[in-house]
């Protein structure tokens, strides 16, 4: 029985009313001498117990996608193949763009939310490079079936979700599928092919998007083996210009790591209550070695560019959770590098789907913006700095459409009219500051 389905979730309802039922009906009517009788008591009333905090943990990981199956949540499942030392760049001397192409088989995924706007599709990928074994789910925007849109690329933004976390999260708990469906429709936000692989690979560990010889290869699994992977099977923009990340919480870390890492593979990143240290969550393989902490601390990455990458990143977060680590990253950044933060007020919400629910559709206004006019485009509608000249990213003619990675070649771009200017419902944009992000009131350091 799925740990996340319906059935689960009925069977345990139903025990709980079992366990309610029990005590009233018969807390009186218990046979033979005291002991027993207290004996019998006692095992009705754990019993209720058991079942109220089986529902209630079942009901809060429904919610909030922390644990896909029963070996995530036992700590007996493993993903890794093979880890071995693929070098600084994370591919081992293998050039990917040498490996044959990789067709994959994809199904729908399961789920209510997986089946709405359009459905989501799932697939099994075996990491040619990582030596990672996981799945990956996919959403394809309105317009990819569309005729007019047959010869032509979309642009892909890979979805990273928290620890413990599904990789379904971004689908299930946050619905990023069904906000922005209506938006690509009707023009406000790019039409962007979604993807959102497994991050949780060790039992019981946090890989923090690291690679670790001899234990996984976290960073190439995401930043190699699943573009790859997206672009032998879909109409997709090649890297790094038609390549994003976002993630919230502990995923908020890894988009930022592997876009400042990479930025021949992503042009922008999105940080939603992130953090810079991999300290930052305790459950961190790469937090707990001083060199795997240097190597993987995005703010020590941008400052030791020798050229300032040309990346956008934006971060969102309240003060202590998310904004510092966002305000300490914008300190540093020097042009074509460009950095928004966004302050968001107490009273938004806590560290949990329920704040980062409703800033997405910002967020994909955000990238929209960043696709059409680069990461060096003029002023931003909101008035945040944006440092001057005209990208490549422009599309200078031709129809609306995506380039088949199959097809017949197109060189277009998918482009839309630029959205309204959006909205924080009451959050400030921030300038420069100083100070460590954190998920709790503990600081951390950069």
């Amino acid at each position: 029985m799925s740990l996340t389905g319906t059935p689960f979730l009925l069977t345990t309802i139903a025990l709980c009313a079992v366990a309610l039922a029990l005590p009233l009906a018969l807390w009186s009517r218990v046979p033979g001498p005291a002991p027993l009788r207290g004996a019998a008591r006692l095992l009705m009333l754990l019993f209720v117990q058991g079942t109220a905090i089986s529902l209630i943990f079942v009901l809060v990981n429904n919610a909030n996608s922390l644990y896909d199956d029963w070996a995530d949540l036992l700590g007996t499942g493993d993903h890794v193949q093979r880890a071995a030392d693929l070098g600084p760049d994370g591919t081992g001397g293998i050039a990917p763009e040498s490996l044959p192409r990789m067709r994959q088989d994809f199904r729908r995924a399961n789920g209510r939310t997986m089946r709405q706007a359009g459905g989501v599709l799932v697939t099994d990928l075996r990491g040619r490079v990582s030596g990672v074994n996981a799945e990956v789910y996919v959403w394809l925007p309105p317009q990819y079936g569309e005729p007019a849109y047959r010869d032509r690329r979309f642009p892909v933004v890979e979805l990273l979700p928290g620890y413990p976390g599904s990789a379904k999260a971004w689908f299930g708990s946050l619905r990023v599928h069904e906000q922005l469906l209506p938006m690509m429709r009707d023009g406000r936000v790019a039409p962007f092919i979604l993807v959102a692989p497994r991050t949780n690979l060790l039992a019981r560990a946090d890989t923090g998007c690291a690679n670790v010889p001899g234990t996984v290869n976290a960073e190439s699994w995401l930043s190699v083996d699943v573009p790859r992977m997206v672009t032998d099977n879909f109409r997709a923009e090649s890297a790094p210009d038609g390549w994003a990340t976002a993630g919230y919480s502990a995923g908020a870390h890894c988009a930022t790591k592997l876009a400042v890492a990479h930025p021949d593979r992503y042009r922008a990143a999105v940080s939603l209550s992130g953090y810079n240290d991999p300290k930052g969550e305790r459950s961190s393989i790469a937090g707990r070695n001083p060199e795997l902490r240097r190597r993987n601390n995005p703010w020590l990455l941008l400052r030791a560019h020798r050229v300032p990458p040309r990346i956008a990143l934006y971060f969102s977060g309240e003060p202590g959770d998310g904004y510092e680590a966002g305000a300490r990253i914008q300190a540093i950044a020097e042009p074509p590098t460009n950095v928004d933060v966004v302050l968001l007020p107490r009273s938004a919400g806590g560290h949990d789907m329920g704040l980062w629910r409703p800033q997405l559709p910002e967020v994909f206004g955000w990238l929209t913006r960043r696709f059409e006019t680069g990461t060096e485009g003029a002023g931003a509608p909101d008035g945040t700095r944006d440092t001057g000249g005209t990208s490549d990213l422009v599309d200078t003619g031709g129809p609306v459409g995506t380039s088949g990675a199959d097809g017949p070649g197109g060189t277009g771009r998918v482009r839309r009219s630029p959205p309204r200017a959006p909205s924080t419902d009451g959050s400030t944009r921030a300038g420069p500051a100083s100070g460590t992000a954190s998920r709790t009131a503990a600081g951390r350091t950069p």
